[in-house]
Parts: C-alpha cells; structure tokens; sequence
C-alpha cells in the first residue's frame, strides 16, 4: 500500500488503484509508522509528498517487494517451469514489433504470461524503479534509463509516408519540404525526430501534432499531410491506400531499441528467461 501510494500521490487514488478504502489504507500507513517509529508521509489536508525517511522506506520497500516476486517466481519455476506473469512497457513505435520478443518466449515456456503495455520512455523508466513494470522496450540512448540491463533487440530507422506512386528514398530536407504531421512533443521519438531536422537545417511547425499513428495517418490519407514515422510502425500498419513508405536516407539517423530490466545481482527466472530470448532474437 505504502508502494501505490507513493506512485499515485494521492490517498484517494491510491486506494482505488489498490483496491481498498480510503481509511482501510490510511490506517494500514499509519500503522506501518508506528511499527517503524517514524513518519513517512507528510499531511495537511491532504497528501503533501514522503517524509526524508519516507523516501528511504520506499527504496526498501521496493527491495522488499521484489525479493518477494522472486521468491514466488523460483517456486512456481520448481513446480510447472517458468510461469511467471511479466508486465512489459513497450514505446509506441516497437509495439508493431514486440511480438519478435514475446512469441517466442510463450511458446516456449507454455506457463508465462505477459501483458504489453504501451508507455512512453519515461514512463518505462520510472515503472521499472516503482517495480509496476517488469521490463521495458524503449530507446538506449539518451533517455536516462538509470541501472538496468539492457539487450539491444533492433535499430531503428525512418520513412516518408505520404500519398504518391514514388517510393525511392529522400533527405531529411526534402522531408521537412511537405506539410508534415507528427508526433506530440512528449513523445521520444518526436525529440529524435526534431534533431534529425534540425540537422538538415529545417525548421518545422507541423499543424498536425497527435500521440496516435492512426491520427497521424488519416491525416495523410487526405492527401493534403505527409508523416514521418519509424520503419517498424511503417511495417506494422497497412498504410491508406494509395500511399507510400519512402525510406529517409541519414547513416546518423538511427537509434537502438531494445529491452530493459532493473539491475540486479539476480532475476527471477522468468525475466532471465525473457533476457535469454532477446539475446536470441536481436538483429
């Protein structure tokens, strides 16, 4: 409880996200300082951020929690092999391609589970530290990961997607020539994006701007937007009719994906053998 309610700031939310009521997990806080003899949470009228020692609680706790899942894991591995349940955060622009990780390693360890979820790379980050994901697919570079093992799984490259017949591959200035459509600035990829331009000496102001690559892509359905996107989402998607993926040609313009797990001397079996198969489907 004390882990949720760091993450969600708030006693409201965090007993609706832990499935409890407000005052079932205000007394469970209050009696975890009590045992530990100092306070963890500041309050006034409502939550107001962890006490020093707060902070230094949640560190263990999270220590705590994931010795515990390790724990579980290894048993469930001494009775049916490895059927552990993992959470995976995924950036956008792998999801077309997460199934190279994850098919393999269902089929062959017939007891795990996972559930993909789609984040940014912050998010990935932080929910790897906060132990509410168990691995990640994200940027290697550049994006503050922290500690973490890392297996690069793919390189990721860039197309032109816009409404014609021609297909050969074009500069980056070329590109920003078209009345683009792009990703929100939030987005790593958009930051990615916007480096690549700037070193093509554009400067863009799209005036279609979405987290969505479906939005993205009726836009330029209309014939009217062009979008720059990553060749897995190119791949991943059926394009609208009567347009094409032109390649963008820049050996800078390309950045390693790949999975994430928090360092550890030791993972569960599950994880390890999720690291396994990435090691066995990396390009």
């Amino acid at each position: 409880m004390f882990m949720v309610l760091a993450r969600e700031g708030h006693f409201g939310r965090a007993a609706v996200a832990y499935g409890v009521t407000q005052p079932t997990l205000s007394s469970a806080i209050r009696s975890l300082e009590e045992s530990l003899g100092v306070q963890l949470v500041f309050r006034g009228a409502r939550y107001q951020g962890l006490t020093p020692e707060g902070q230094q609680v949640l560190g263990h706790a999270r220590r705590i929690v994931g010795e515990a899942r390790a724990l579980q894991d290894e048993m469930r591995q001494a009775r049916h092999g490895v059927a552990g349940h993992l959470r995976i955060g995924v950036i956008p622009t792998a999801l077309p391609r997460v199934a190279r990780l994850t098919a393999p390693f269902l089929a062959r360890n017939r007891a795990a589970r996972v559930t993909v979820l789609s984040r940014s790379s912050v998010e990935i980050r932080d929910g790897i530290a906060a132990q509410d994901l168990d691995a990640g697919i994200t940027y290697l570079e550049g994006a503050g990961l922290g500690r973490v093992d890392e297996v690069a799984l793919w390189t990721e490259r860039y197309r032109l997607v816009e409404r014609g017949i021609e297909d050969a591959p074009l500069s980056w200035a070329e590109a920003a020539e078209r009345p683009l459509g792009l990703l929100t600035p939030d987005m790593q990829n958009r930051h990615l994006i916007n480096a690549h331009l700037a070193e093509a000496g554009a400067q863009v102001a799209p005036r279609v701007e979405s987290n969505s690559t479906i939005a993205l892509l009726s836009h330029v359905a209309t014939g009217d937007w062009a979008a720059i996107l990553a060749e897995a989402l190119c791949e991943g998607f059926a394009l609208p009719p009567g347009c094409v993926a032109r390649p963008l040609h820049s050996p800078d313009a390309q950045h390693r994906v790949g999975l994430i797990v928090a360092h550890r001397p030791t993972h569960t079996p599950s994880l390890r053998a999720l690291i396994a198969e990435a090691r066995t489907v990396a390009e």
